[in-house]
């Protein structure tokens, strides 16, 4: 490629259920020149996650959706190439919402520093970034678990709920991930500590659930909705709390799914369900930020990446993610 030359990824046209190739198309521009109080940044990792799907829906949302021919939205960690503002200096890595671009001229006050010394400078979009921040403050203000609480986390081997349920783990909580193989399930109980897995593809939930947890599950970590929440409604426990963070098993519905139909089950359990954005917290995320990266460096939090090279094979990843096929917090890598 020239290197006079930007290339961003546009939302071509809007999907009609799961996305497809022709959905995308990547725009060339000229490299722009930053003005007075701006910076040029080059994207070194773009960060790919399921509410991008969401952005791509015209009805109404907690946020402005995608229009055709715009730049698909995200957050990357970059480089400064060029400086016209005191806050940054060439050479400095930041993070900044430019979408999915390979370089972006944007006011200095809208891109955040990222500190090197907490860990490798992807975990800025990952562990240590908004997935981080959202398991965190889902978890410890929207479920405030208790010790002995059996807690329940679906997509659990993913960016938000591998650190769920080792924050949960970390407050004494029995800890049961939903994720959709073995290996994914293997891994959230030997590598990352969770009492016990459920693959929801081969095994009946709602059956594991009450052989698992016999007294009712206490806390849940909802990252999909449809049957598996169907199936952790049947087996809450009195005065349980259920955190709605995502609902990935719909967003690509062409329209609306039929919802929960056993709510009567959460009369009988007293049960609180609370919706929540990680933006609620955001005076308090530097806080997060530092004990996680603390709980990393100390081996108590481990975290995965998947890390897919080349601008180019951006949507192809982005399909895979709404379809369950990455492992742990997906990346895309343009640059060093």
């Amino acid at each position: 490629m020239s290197e006079a030359v930007n290339r961003a990824w546009t939302m071509a046209s809007r999907p009609d259920g799961e996305p497809i190739a022709e959905n995308f198309e990547i725009v060339e521009s000229p490299i722009p020149t930053p003005k007075h109080g701006e910076v040029l940044i080059r994207t070194q990792y773009m960060s790919l996650d399921p509410y991008m799907r969401g952005r791509m829906r015209s009805g109404p949302s907690y946020a402005t959706p995608l229009q055709l021919g715009e730049v698909m939205t995200g957050e990357v960690v970059a480089r400064v190439e060029q400086s016209e503002s005191h806050l940054y200096k060439v050479g400095d890595t930041v993070r900044a919402n430019i979408g999915w671009q390979e370089w972006a001229a944007v006011g200095a006050h809208t891109v955040r520093p990222v500190n090197s010394d907490l860990g490798p400078i992807s975990t800025a979009v990952g562990i240590l970034g908004m997935p981080g921040m959202t398991a965190y403050f889902g978890l410890l203000e929207v479920l405030k678990p208790r010790a002995g609480d059996t807690l329940v986390v679906s997509a659990a081997s993913g960016a938000v709920g591998a650190v769920v349920g080792q924050i949960g783990k970390l407050n004494g909580c029995f800890v049961i991930g939903v994720a959709g193989s073995d290996e994914k399930c293997a891994y959230t109980i030997d590598e990352l500590g969770f009492n016990a897995g459920i693959n929801y593809k081969t095994q009946d939930v709602s059956a594991e659930l009450a052989r698992l947890s016999p007294t009712g599950v206490d806390c849940y970590f909802d990252n999909v909705g449809g049957p598996v929440s169907d199936a952790v409604f049947e087996n809450l426990a009195l005065k349980s709390r259920v955190a709605i963070c995502g609902q990935i098993s719909q967003y690509n519905a062409s329209t609306p799914p039929q919802g929960p139909r056993n709510m009567a089950a959460l009369i009988r359990t007293r049960t609180t369900i609370e919706g929540f954005l990680v933006y609620d917290f955001e005076l308090q995320h530097e806080i997060a930020r530092t004990r996680i990266a603390n709980w990393i460096k100390d081996g108590s939090l481990k975290y995965k990446e998947d890390v897919v090279e080349g601008f180019e094979k951006a949507p192809e990843a982005f399909i895979g993610l709404l379809n369950g096929q990455n492992f742990g917090k997906l990346l895309v890598k343009l640059s060093d």
